[in-house]
């Protein structure tokens, strides 16, 4: 069960991080990917400003966080 929940907060942080960013979305798996990369991602700035986060709305945000600084990174290399 806790894999589910994995995925979906994955894909509700990917789809939040692309809709912020007005990429659009990246399409499920896309959306899960960026979401899932992102939360490690988060996880890893929060855990460097000590910034703790709870509970689930705790865990999106801080996985939306780390997707949009995910993305804002691919797209300087891309564009460079």
């Amino acid at each position: 069960m806790d894999i589910l929940w994995f995925l979906l907060i994955g894909l509700i942080a990917g789809w939040l991080a692309g809709q912020i960013m007005q990429g659009g979305g990246y399409g499920i798996i896309g959306d899960i990917v960026v979401g899932i990369v992102g939360s490690i991602v988060g996880g890893f700035l929060f855990d460097l400003l000590g910034i703790t986060a709870y509970g689930t709305l705790g865990s999106i945000v801080m996985a939306v966080v780390g997707a949009i600084l995910l993305i804002t990174i691919l797209r300087m290399i891309k564009h460079a």
